[in-house]
């Protein structure tokens, strides 16, 4: 699957099958459904590559300090381009 059949499937009442749990909760971020997209973030907290989505998650919720903590847990440098930018650099990251 590439992006833009990600970005194409935004459009679908549900994610496409076979997402890894990462990507679902990407897919569920750019609907507006924040909170799902944090359950699934914080299901596997201590898993750097959740860690590194919790830090995306608070960023876009604009807690900075929390975004901060979540992307020192996941070893992460906190990203400097736009949502947008570090959304989509995340989902070919955790596309199948």
């Amino acid at each position: 699957m590439t992006l833009s059949d990600f970005q194409t499937s935004l459009t679908n009442p549900q994610p496409p099958a076979h997402l890894s749990p990462i990507a679902e909760a990407l897919w569920y971020d750019a609907k507006g459904d924040w909170t799902q997209a944090h359950n699934i973030a914080q299901s596997r907290e201590g898993t750097r590559s959740y860690d590194r989505l919790h830090a995306y998650l608070h960023r876009k919720e604009g807690d900075d300090w929390n975004a901060g903590y979540w992307y020192r847990r996941a070893k992460a440098d906190v990203f400097t381009g736009t949502l947008d930018e570090e959304w989509a650099e995340l989902v070919k990251e955790y596309l199948p």
